[in-house]
């Protein structure tokens, strides 16, 4: 397996109610020259976290013990700009396995989905309703269902539905990426190009 298998979560989330996070925010350029997947996370929205000292921004939500988990909460267009896939490795490098917007730029969200991150999309309302219930009480939990493709909140127990693609579902839930699906089908494959040989 390529990734943590993705069927039900449960956890606490940070919010972030900023809109238009762009992937330059998410990674900042000059922290791309790497070419593995890890060490990232160090750098999550990097210039956000930290002052020119290195000293961590205070007022800056992953710096605030208070929040933690496995969910993030974005204000609307989570991800636009450049395409960058490390925007993903770091969301993913962080701890994150979840990230929930009422809208998401397409190439990110493909990103994430293909590093193992769950993109939920929302509507407005639901969106107001996550942060609304965080901030009443950061310890609350959010539980994301893959299989039923739902995302409610314990505080209020309010529920609401998502889509998403049935091949990035079943690659999620499997802990593929693409070269893992297609060597899940290897035996399939060599059996069609058996009889189908010419």
């Amino acid at each position: 397996m390529a990734y943590d298998t993705f069927t039900v979560l449960t956890s606490t989330a940070v919010p972030l109610p900023i809109e238009n996070v762009d992937t330059d925010q998410i990674i900042p350029a000059r922290f791309l020259k790497a070419t593995e997947r890890k060490g990232f996370g160090d750098n999550l929205f990097r210039d956000w976290r930290y002052n020119n000292d290195e000293s961590p921004k205070k007022d800056f939500v992953l710096n605030n013990p208070i929040y933690s988990g496995k969910i993030l909460v974005g204000g609307t267009n989570f991800g636009s700009g450049s395409s960058r896939e490390h925007a993903a490795w770091a969301i993913y490098d962080y701890g994150f396995r979840c990230v929930v917007s009422s809208f998401f730029a397409d190439i990110f969200k493909g990103n994430a989905i293909n590093v193992g991150i769950l993109p939920v999309q929302v509507s407005e309302a639901f969106l107001v309703q996550i942060f609304k219930a965080i901030e009443a009480d950061p310890a609350t939990s959010i539980t994301v269902d893959l299989n039923a493709q739902t995302i409610k909140l314990a505080a209020t127990g309010a529920t609401e539905s998502f889509t998403i693609n049935g091949y990035k579902k079943n690659n999620l839930i499997n802990g593929f990426d693409d070269i893992d699906y297609l060597q899940a089908m290897k035996e399939d494959i060599k059996a069609f190009a058996t009889t189908h040989s010419i």
